[in-house]
């Protein structure tokens, strides 16, 4: 297939292409490269992909991937990303560009409503008028908001978000679904709980403990250590996106009012590891990787953030055969190492 991916110098969409490359697709990446965090990571992201001057500019060519192509453009720039879909026949989307960050959107709300909303319009409109039937995306975990039951389901209520961030991704569900209803787009939303491994986000847990207890600063755990996360490997995320990516969703023709599905191509899934994991133990656990102690600072809980994650991914796995296989010790393993040989340690 020809895929067009969003983000693609952010995490989960330089490694959603690399895996895309490596079974034979064609892969068009776009990004605009913002400075949320240090855009050095997101050129070394790039630089796996063959890529090693992004500018603004349309089909920039990768030095190690004959079938890759990267445009540095913003998805909320509705002229710009119409003009890519007339240029590509797009086979399939896969929207991973956002502004991200939690605590960022108490920060800078507009950039949330620009990039998430209208910049998620934008692709749903280009899908529209060029004929991309195909369309997953990239929701979110924090939809579940004040809920309070200790496993997420996919059928539990996402009316009561904590935070922007969480309510444009519920706006990105119900905007899906609309475009699926009224036009017969296939979109497939993917519930991402925490997000972890190699090239992984720098304000995100892993990154911010790793790098403080090697700096031997302190490192801020909130809600007095009282915090679960359900971590998912980053290999784990790239394979169920795939497959939802190989099976876009279909007309659910015995739908019965559940949350998931609609009598219109649409699906919305929770992709995670299906375990909560303690705070304190990620940090001990990183603590023993690098033979060296935290210096913990305890806060309070933070605005916008909930105490528990943990994903039921019931229907993810029995439609699609997703299973999270990485063991949270050899993940985190894995981006230690990574860690230190990208930062020369």
């Amino acid at each position: 297939m020809k895929i067009l991916v969003t983000g693609s110098a952010g995490f989960i969409g330089s490694m959603l292409s690399l895996r895309l490359l490596e079974r034979g697709d064609e892969v068009v990446g776009i990004d605009n490269i913002n400075d949320y965090y240090d855009v050095k990571l997101k050129y070394g992201r790039l630089s796996q992909h063959g890529i090693e001057d992004p500018t603004y500019g349309f089909n920039r060519k990768s030095n190690k991937h004959e079938k890759y192509s990267f445009v540095q453009l913003d998805i909320e720039h509705k002229s710009h990303i119409n003009k890519l879909f007339e240029e590509h026949n797009f086979d399939a989307v896969c929207n991973l560009a956002a502004q991200a960050g939690v605590r960022y959107s108490l920060e800078n709300p507009d950039s949330f409503i620009e990039t998430n909303i209208m910049g998620f319009m934008n692709i749903l409109e280009a899908c529209r008028h060029y004929g991309v039937n195909n369309l997953s995306y990239a929701s979110s975990s924090s939809v579940y908001g004040l809920n309070k039951e200790e496993t997420s389901s996919i059928e539990d209520s996402v009316d009561h978000p904590v935070s922007l961030y969480a309510a444009t991704k519920k706006s990105n569900e119900l905007l899906a679904h609309t475009y699926s209803h009224l036009f017969g787009i296939q979109t497939t939303g993917l519930r991402f709980f925490t997000v972890y491994g190699p090239w992984g986000r720098p304000d995100m847990a892993l990154f911010l403990f790793t790098n403080g207890i090697v700096k031997d600063e302190p490192i801020d755990v909130y809600n007095n250590g009282e915090m679960f996360r359900d971590f998912t490997y980053i290999d784990d995320i790239v394979d169920g996106v795939v497959r939802v990516i190989e099976n876009p969703a279909k007309p659910n023709e015995k739908w019965n009012g559940t949350v998931s599905s609609s009598t219109a191509p649409y699906r919305v899934y929770n992709i995670g590891n299906g375990n909560s994991v303690k705070l304190l133990d990620f940090v001990h656990a990183i603590e023993d990787k690098l033979g060296k102690k935290a210096k913990i600072n305890f806060k309070p809980m933070q605005p916008g953030d909930v105490v528990n994650s943990k994903s039921d991914c019931t229907e993810l796995t029995n439609d699609l055969g997703y299973k999270s296989k990485t063991d949270i010790l050899q993940g985190i393993s894995n981006f230690v190492d990574w860690y230190k040989e990208f930062y020369y340690i």
